[in-house]
């Protein structure tokens, strides 16, 4: 991970900003080693990663993403219910009013299913076999597009 870090402070552009990320493990599958990895990379590559465990629901995770205040969501789900639950966290996080957090969706996901979850507004699906570098690099282009919105807010 030091070579993530070292490419992007060799890269002479500013580094992206640091984001808080919620990683989360939803449903009753009890795999999160691909989470805590992940996880591990984001934190490698300078961001603020909140894990929240296992065996989360939707709404405990929307909870966490709105109290950490994070810019990122990365769901871990090996289950086959990845759309079930996906779609009820894109309800639970309108609700709140933060249709603005990213979201991220990794694990078994069929290819017919990876279409159907970027319609419903996911940002990214990795499937097995998915780099670590592309998920960090996805992560720190979300953030630079994130930092754009608050300068152009501000």
């Amino acid at each position: 991970m030091n070579a993530l870090r070292q490419r992007a402070d060799l890269g002479g552009a500013a580094a992206p900003p640091r984001l808080r990320v919620v990683i989360a493990k939803p449903g009753l599958d009890g795999h999160d080693r691909g989470a805590k990895v992940i996880a591990r990379a984001l934190r490698d590559a300078g961001h603020e990663v909140i894990y929240t465990g296992l065996h989360q629901t939707p709404e405990q995770i929307v909870a966490a993403v709105i109290a950490e205040d994070a810019a990122v969501l990365g769901l871990s789900i090996l289950s086959g219910a990845h759309l079930t639950i996906v779609r009820r966290v894109i309800e639970l996080l309108a609700e709140e009013d933060a249709s603005d957090v990213r979201l991220l969706v990794g694990g078994i996901i069929p290819d017919a299913d990876v279409t159907e979850l970027e319609a419903m507004g996911v940002d990214a699906v990795f499937t097995p076999g998915a780099g670590i570098g592309g998920i960090v690099e996805t992560v720190d282009r979300l953030g630079a597009a994130h930092a754009d919105v608050l300068e152009a807010a501000c």
